[in-house]
């Protein structure tokens, strides 16, 4: 809501524009003052404020403040950041619901192309090389390392991924020029993680940054073999279960394995049709 008010300031007329700039100072405290008060901060008449509500798509000042208060709230901690404890079962499903699409639509506004570019050239590379294409991740991040894993590895590729701090350290030391270090890390500060990319950078392979821009992981990729997939959301890490943060991760491994294989030779199409041949078989089969 307050990314829609932002992107809306430019068309607003200038009375309008400043009731907006208020809005983005203090959200909480404008979801609860009175009219009278939200005009004077403002410098505005009253009318003017209920204007700025609907220029912004809303029904008035009510309808406003009751959405907005709902977009501000700190959720239930650890559990989920856009809930409520009494929510009943049809609020959850829009406010989960949303903030996922919300996240999504604001991380595609942001990704780098660029960045993306370097990575999938880097990825289809070591593909076609026959160089290896390793997905490291801890925790919650492992889990979208092994679904890297199992869409990469259906290239034809040497897709791997290692989720155990000391087997990272091991995979990690074999790698070589050409071959790929994707690392996962929400955070963006774990140990295991931070080694794995000093090594990897040590022994020249491409590391593959899927992580919050301002991270200390983020902070390594500083030369022309270490690429950053920025992934940025509203989610903290200390108070909330990772969610919306495990969907933008899987999302940017879609990308990369749809790129990747367009760009992989035509052979390969046969084989991915095969396997899915056989896996129909498997799934359609009768007891006897």
């Amino acid at each position: 809501m307050l990314d829609r008010i932002r992107a809306c300031i430019p068309a607003l007329p200038p009375a309008e524009q400043r009731v907006a700039k208020l809005v983005l100072a203090d959200p909480r405290s404008f979801a609860n003052l009175p009219v009278s008060e939200l005009a004077e901060r403002s410098h505005v008449s009253k009318p003017t404020v209920v204007r700025f509500c609907r220029s912004v798509g809303y029904d008035g000042l009510t309808d406003f403040k009751r959405k907005l208060a709902g977009s501000v709230n700190e959720g239930v901690p650890f559990v989920h950041r856009s809930v409520d404890e009494d929510d009943k079962p049809g609020d959850l499903i829009v406010k989960v619901i949303d903030n996922a699409v919300s996240a999504l639509l604001k991380y595609r506004n942001d990704a780098a192309n660029h960045a993306f570019e370097r990575a999938i050239e880097a990825l289809t590379q070591a593909g076609l090389r026959g160089k290896r294409i390793e997905f490291y991740g801890v925790g919650n991040s492992g889990i979208v390392a092994l679904d890297a894993q199992h869409k990469f590895f259906r290239l034809g590729v040497h897709a791997a991924a290692v989720s155990d701090g000391h087997v990272q350290v091991m995979s990690a030391t074999m790698l070589s020029p050409g071959d790929c270090a994707v690392i996962i890390s929400n955070s963006g500060r774990s140990r295991d993680l931070l080694d794995v990319c000093e090594i990897a950078r040590k022994k020249g392979a491409t590391t593959i940054l899927i992580t919050a821009s301002g991270s200390l992981i983020a902070q390594t990729a500083v030369g022309s073999q270490q690429i950053l997939l920025a992934v940025d959301h509203p989610e903290d890490f200390e108070r909330y279960s990772p969610m919306v943060s495990r969907l933008l991760h899987l999302t940017v491994i879609d990308i990369l394995t749809t790129a990747v294989a367009l760009r992989l030779p035509g052979s390969l199409r046969p084989m991915l049709q095969e396997i899915k041949k056989n896996l129909r078989a498997k799934r359609d089969a009768q007891p006897s």
